[in-house]
């Protein structure tokens, strides 16, 4: 009796031993490519909101690369908002520049409620026949349960807002969620992302707002998702506000006016 309960322990925990032994190569094999999905994916977004991808449209992995031919990856360099030639673009993760003390810093205060940000980030210059005709921003903040993560458009004129897109975020499917809504984000094109000081303005409403030429700073609130509204708003306030990527667009804007 006594052998027999050994033996079923031992064999139970050789079972164990070999399930566990199984599962962890097989994460470690499916590793590269769940990086690869997630990269197409990001920059499936990008081109969503950059305009080069419609909503619902779908298309295979060989033709993103071939429409992100039309995009130039920059790091740029938060302190001095100008580009950092010595980093590779094709590298850089942001996300986990920001998550390591040796390449970020505390963030601060913001209502966005961004921890850390990193020395650096990748944006992405949107390439047309006469030069750059607009750029791709990254912006992260808290919704109402989770960090959303994204990018927002800009026209040339660096106030026109292009297009917005959430590639990542956990938000309630139905309300905070809603974000993800084609319909929704439509309604942010054309808008201005500045009001005329020179100050992120846009904003998340409660309830409709009119079309752009009449509310140009105004953007429809998501029903039943105030707090998540009210994040995006101020995740979108703190990115193109002065602390983040305000020293870069001065500079681009500088560089354009001469």
């Amino acid at each position: 009796m006594q052998r027999s309960a050994l033996y079923t322990i031992l064999f139970a925990t050789a079972v164990c031993i070999v399930c566990a032994i199984v599962v962890s190569s097989a994460a470690v094999s499916l590793k590269p490519a769940q990086e690869i999905n997630a990269a197409l994916e990001k920059q499936r977004n990008v081109l969503l909101a950059a305009g080069l991808l419609e909503a619902g449209e779908k298309i295979d992995a060989v033709e993103v690369q071939r429409r992100f031919e039309n995009i130039r990856m920059v790091v740029v360099n938060l302190e001095t908002g100008e580009e950092a030639t010595d980093i590779d673009p094709a590298t850089f993760d942001q996300v986990r520049a920001a998550k390591d003390p040796e390449t970020s810093s505390v963030a601060p205060k913001n209502r966005a409620l961004v921890q850390r940000l990193p020395d650096h980030v990748l944006v992405y210059e949107v390439l047309g026949d006469n030069g750059v005709e607009g750029i791709v921003l990254p912006i992260q903040g808290y919704g109402l349960w989770s960090t959303l993560y994204g990018f927002i458009a800009l026209d040339n004129d660096l106030e026109t807002i292009r297009g917005i897109t959430f590639y990542q975020h956990g938000e309630t499917p139905g309300l905070g969620g809603e974000v993800d809504n084609p319909k929704w984000k439509a309604r942010w094109v054309g808008r201005k992302a500045f009001g005329e000081d020179g100050q992120p303005k846009i904003t998340v409403i409660k309830g409709p707002a009119g079309p752009p030429a009449e509310d140009p700073y105004e953007v429809d609130g998501l029903s039943g998702a105030t707090l998540t509204a009210r994040g995006v708003t101020n995740l979108v306030h703190f990115w193109l506000g002065d602390e983040v990527l305000g020293p870069y667009l001065e500079n681009l804007s500088r560089r354009r006016a001469t």
